[in-house]
């Protein structure tokens, strides 16, 4: 799910609407943004009241703050960051950390993080019956994703379920793009790792 490009006349036509009164419009930028802000939250939040809570919270704050709109970025993209700040700040109070013990990683703009998550699944592929259905492989490897540090498991989401570009994911996250690239290869170096091991102890 590509998110629409800055200044759209979709989001400036949604905005006044609201900004004029109409709730329905606000409804409809709800019903638009809705799928991206759950995926930020579930990845992020492990809890499921809180995650409620949240989810409420974060369009409050984006109804309250659509006065100060700007439309230098998507208001997909807007909505996007007021959901990660939101949970960043929830588990600020709680005291998690995004990557929990895990290794932080240098800020190191490479391309040779630029791989797919196709390539993961295919490298797996070798290693377990040829036989086993997609939806299987599929479960398997959202499964694994879960295991993952809330921060990996955000990053690899954006980028491979809602097809987010780098530059749109620096906006959401505020963090640089060469950090960005970093996290999310080690995500999938940590994914395929964690894969390859499953397979071969079913194969065992």
């Amino acid at each position: 799910m590509a998110l629409l490009k800055a200044d759209s006349a979709e989001d400036r036509y949604l905005v006044n609407l609201v900004l004029k009164g109409d709730n329905s419009a606000f409804t409809t930028i709800i019903r638009n943004t809705e799928r991206l802000v759950t995926q930020i939250v579930f990845k992020l939040i492990g809890n499921t009241d809180d995650r409620k809570d949240l989810a409420q919270d974060i369009y409050l704050r984006a109804y309250k703050g659509l006065p100060d709109f700007t439309f230098r970025a998507a208001l997909s993209t807007w909505i996007a960051q007021i959901a990660y700040n939101t949970c960043l700040n929830y588990l600020e109070k709680k005291k998690y950390t995004l990557l929990s013990d895990w290794e932080e990683i240098a800020d190191d703009d490479t391309e040779e993080t630029d791989h797919v998550l196709n390539t993961i699944v295919a490298l797996a592929d070798k290693e377990v019956d040829q036989g086993i259905l997609q939806k299987q492989r599929t479960a398997i490897i959202h499964q694994a994703i879960e295991t993952l540090p809330p921060l990996y498991k955000t990053l690899i989401t954006l980028y491979h379920n809602e097809e987010l570009s780098y530059g749109e994911i620096t906006s959401i996250t505020g963090l640089p793009i060469g950090t960005v690239k970093n996290y999310l290869f080690r995500a999938r170096k940590t994914l395929k790792e964690q894969l390859l091991k499953q397979y071969t102890k079913e194969e065992l």
